[in-house]
């Protein structure tokens, strides 16, 4: 769509309101594990590192008794303590268990699939090329369930660097909230040096991640001039999206809310795109689109690139707890 098609005819400033955005499912998951916890055996409830990325998210739950430590020695022997949705190392579990913590397991399911596949591959012999960032909480719980194995690899750079025992043995796993383009180099450069690598047989990249980028890519395309993300700094697919979007020639901002907006950035702007980051709760939105609209941003439109109805089921140790007087949240 052309921008001249963007914009109304009484020339008022447009919003481009992405869709899907903000929470996705294992992000809800989490964020009720916690609720309901909390709820079901009161606080304190203790959560290795952050449940999710997102300021505003741990800030409520903080708010209501949850307690958030950077390990598990850090709780007191015998109490309750959550694994965040991203997921913990073997020595992270084997720790919580010589100090008899309750664990209550939040890691996304789709996280989950990318360790399974690591053991897999580990046993089998194989060397794993673990894609993604080194500092990520993620990237280290998948590094601990084989590092012996694994090597991480965050650039093509890096991939054509690496050396291998048995390059008829290799494989690769990525970090779920990467960057599709930017993953897509780096496979393609290691199937390049290792013909017979193989990978997952379903993409590790979560569905969220991709779909939130594929919108940003047709806010593009429709010639927006400006994308805003509401996401906090630490959230890696929040981060992403802000690449996508410069990558593709609009500029963008990662904002957790909007008192965070450098009025200049709207200098000449006719057409904003607004998205969220799979851990950005949509009261955050709304109240950047309100902001927004204060400043003449009064022609909003939706782009629906894709129609997201995943859910998924609680943690096995919640299962039989009714979440009726927990008022969790919903995507």
């Amino acid at each position: 769509m052309p921008q001249s098609e963007l914009a109304d005819s009484t020339g008022s400033r447009t919003v481009l309101l992405l869709t899907p955005r903000g929470f996705c499912a294992g992000v809800v998951r989490a964020i009720d594990v916690v609720k309901i916890a909390l709820a079901a055996y009161g606080p304190p409830v203790y959560v290795r590192k952050e449940i999710v990325h997102n300021r505003y998210v741990v800030d409520e739950l903080r708010a209501m008794g949850a307690i958030c430590v950077n390990e598990v020695d850090e709780a007191p022997p015998g109490s309750r303590v959550i694994f965040s949705a991203h997921g913990v190392s073997p020595a992270v579990r084997k720790l919580a268990a010589e100090r008899q913590l309750k664990v209550i397991d939040a890691t996304c399911p789709l996280v989950t699939k990318v360790h399974l596949e690591a053991v897999r591959f580990a046993q089998l012999g194989y060397t794993i090329i673990l894609i993604g960032h080194r500092d990520h909480e993620e990237v280290e719980g998948t590094f601990g369930e084989a590092p012996q194995s694994t090597i991480i690899v965050e650039t093509v750079e890096e991939a054509d660097q690496i050396q291998v025992p048995d390059p008829s043995k290799v494989c690769y796993v990525t970090q779920t909230t990467l960057s599709l383009d930017e993953t897509r180099a780096i496979v393609e450069r290691l199937k390049e040096r290792f013909p017979a690598i193989r990978g997952p047989a379903a993409d590790d990249i979560c569905y969220a991640t991709q779909n939130r980028q594929q919108a940003v890519k047709a806010a593009a395309a429709a010639g927006c001039d400006l994308l805003l993300v509401v996401g906090s700094r630490n959230s890696s697919n929040s981060r992403r999206l802000v690449e996508v979007s410069r990558t593709h020639g609009v500029p963008a901002y990662l904002i957790d809310d909007a008192s965070e907006i450098d009025p200049s950035w709207l200098t000449g702007v006719s057409t904003v795109a607004v998205t969220a980051g799979a851990s950005a709760p949509e009261n955050l939105v709304q109240e950047l689109l309100e902001w927004l609209r204060s400043l003449g941003f009064d022609n909003l439109r939706e782009l629906e690139v894709k129609e997201e109805d995943i859910r998924f089921q609680l943690p096995a140790e919640l299962v039989h707890i009714s979440a009726g007087d927990s008022s969790p949240v919903r995507a």
